[in-house]
């Protein structure tokens, strides 16, 4: 059935030969709570740090608040309709912690729960499979007034929070991921304060994501007693690092960047231990004296799946006098322990959020998780772009964002025919969104947001995306 909101989505790619995936390769798009669902004082939920955050004064852009949002919490049918006629295998979502759970403990809030029993019976009514992350940022903030991820009880509360998730919506979700990008949790929320709840302590931050993890693994403990058969996992935004030059300053910068952006997760969860190089570097920030015995056996419980989110490469080098200041989720509060580090800028191509397009590095990426870490399944959990989209005549033709997509495929398909076990890929984002500390002002969805009117339009790569889905495969260039 059509919704008249927005029309069928259909579309036609180069005729000629294909590159096909393997079969059940899962298509899906994804969203975040905060970022879609609005109806922030709606059905028993309380604030979150996003909440607090972009209530005040100078965090975001123009102070734009997720209070509305997309209206997803009101429009989610006809939201789910619009991803069937897309054609989407798998809708990934997150839940929203004091939508479910208001004080971050106790029990939980039947109306919030409620929504999500809804959201999973309208997408399996229309053949999508549901993929639930539990935490997508939104910290219930009484929890941050307990001391938020830098305490060690909020990983024991996570976990009673999986658990009555599980309870409700384990009997008909297979697919479920922990957390999504714990680096940006702990090193933009509690390193640089440039998401929420907007602190600025280096050791806070790194505080901040050993507990991330260790509320992961003890999610991972309590959803595998509560569902056996659930596949687990946890999502990661990784980057592949790159010195500048072959100095050996440069390549020691590299080496910092990639034992904060990417071992400092991979290592402990799929290995069981911190870097040893990470150690050292920290060793002005903490001593690590909040790793107790146990922590690290908890993080790695083992795991079914491995999500990566993939957006960019950092390219690095050694500072030098005079140099540009860095963009905001490049400045050196984001790392602590490495202040002597430099990104470099090559002048190629950028998004609208001023993020290097890399295609070759998502191959790289997907390649070094399988080939150094783990032969478990990888799903590429996001990818995507920002880029300014104007609506002409009733359309919105995104072709930047077309061509993004298209490019990144077909890394894809090459890490697959490399070995890699990849089993998925989900679009960033089914629609725009509130783009955290940018507000509304950067858009990534794929289908356009009348953030006025509420009406929603499938731009040219949403109509690309549908007929790419329902070929399994690209055309070959």
């Amino acid at each position: 059935m059509s919704n008249p909101d927005h029309p069928p989505a259909v579309g036609v790619l180069d005729q000629g030969p294909e590159l096909i995936f393997p079969p059940g390769f899962l298509w899906g798009a994804a969203t975040a709570a905060y970022q879609i669902e609005g109806a922030a004082t709606e059905g028993g939920r309380t604030p979150s740090i996003w909440d607090t955050f972009s209530h005040t004064e100078g965090r975001v852009v123009a102070g734009h608040t997720g209070d509305v949002a997309c209206d997803h919490y009101h429009r989610m049918p006809s939201d789910v309709r619009l991803m069937a006629e897309l054609g989407l295998k798998s809708y990934r979502f997150s839940v929203s912690w004091p939508r479910v759970q208001p004080g971050g403990s106790g029990p939980a809030n039947a109306a919030g729960l409620d929504f999500y029993r809804r959201l999973v019976d309208e997408l399996l009514g229309h053949g999508i499979e549901p993929w639930l992350t539990l935490y997508h940022w939104d910290l219930p903030q009484p929890l941050e007034d307990a001391g938020g991820w830098p305490a060690r009880d909020t990983a024991g509360r996570f976990a009673d929070y999986a658990e009555l998730v599980a309870d409700a919506l384990g009997d008909r979700v297979t697919y479920w991921t922990t957390l999504n990008e714990p680096w940006c949790s702990a090193f933009l929320g509690y390193g640089s304060g440039v998401h929420a709840p907007g602190r600025s302590d280096g050791a806070d931050a790194v505080r901040a994501g050993h507990h991330l993890m260790l509320g992961h693994g003890l999610a991972v403990q309590a959803l595998r007693a509560s569902r056996p058969e659930a596949q687990l996992g946890i999502t990661v935004n990784l980057y592949p690092v790159t010195p500048a030059s072959d100095a050996p300053a440069d390549v020691d910068a590299a080496r910092r960047i990639d034992a904060l952006a990417n071992r400092f997760f991979l290592d402990p969860v799929l290995r069981g231990s911190y870097p040893t190089d990470l150690a050292a570097d920290l060793r002005e920030v903490t001593d690590f004296g909040h790793v107790r015995d146990g922590d690290l056996a908890v993080i790695s419980t083992p795991l079914d799946l491995v999500g990566v989110n993939y957006y960019s490469r950092h390219v690095v080098a050694a500072p030098v006098e005079g140099a540009e200041p860095e963009p905001y989720w490049r400045a050196p509060s984001c790392w602590p322990g490495s202040e002597d580090v430099r990104f470099v800028t090559r002048g190629v191509p950028v998004t609208d959020m001023n993020w290097e397009i890399d295609t070759p590095g998502l191959t790289e990426t997907l390649r070094r998780v399988h080939e150094e870490y783990s032969d478990l399944p990888l799903y590429v959990t996001e990818n995507g772009s920002a880029f300014v989209d104007a609506v002409v005549d009733g359309q919105v033709d995104d072709v930047d964002r077309l061509a993004y997509f298209d490019a990144h495929l077909r890394a894809a398909h090459e890490a697959i025919n490399a070995g890699v076990p990849l089993r998925g890929y989900f679009a960033w984002s089914l629609m725009d969104n509130f783009e955290w500390a940018w507000g509304y002002t950067k858009r990534f969805g794929m289908v356009w947001i009348d953030y006025d009117s509420q009406a929603r339009i499938p731009k040219s790569s949403a109509r690309w995306y549908a007929e790419v889905i329902r070929r399994n495969g690209l055309a070959a260039q």
